[in-house]
């Protein structure tokens, strides 16, 4: 009633509703995933947890989080670990098989070492970081 007196009060209000619809459409789908993704339940089992999510949403998504959150967490973090470790192999491949070997910054980390233990004078320094990063 309060919202009708006050028009922005009726936005806010509004806004509040929809922002709350959004967030538990996006826990229970969540939830709807994370009940075929689950490796430790059978299928008769994932069948019961998808028809009580279905036909009592709240109760079912709530009976859930209660019952299997910790696993649903323990999955969504070893979800993140493999893909993490997919995206480091992916870079390391990457980096190995540049067209320049090593890639330039790695030649010339060598090249400064090189100088810098006298193996290579100024001259030959230059001419070689030139060549470098000339290809």
């Amino acid at each position: 009633m309060l919202a009708y007196d006050y028009p922005i009060l009726g936005f806010f209000w509004t806004m509040l509703i929809i922002g709350l619809w959004i967030a538990w459409f996006m826990l229970l789908f969540r939830v709807i995933f994370d009940i075929f993704r689950s490796h430790d339940m059978g299928g008769f089992a994932k069948a019961l947890w998808a028809i009580f999510v279905v036909l009592a949403p709240f109760l079912g998504v709530f009976i859930y989080l209660i019952a299997r959150g910790r696993a649903m967490t323990e999955r969504d973090m070893q979800d993140a670990r493999n893909q993490e470790a997919q995206f480091r192999t992916y870079v390391q491949q990457a980096a190995a098989s540049s067209p320049t070997g090593g890639g330039t910054a790695d030649e010339l980390t060598k090249l400064a070492e090189l100088k810098a233990q006298g193996v290579l004078t100024d001259a030959e320094f230059q001419t070689q970081k030139a060549r470098i990063l000339a290809s």
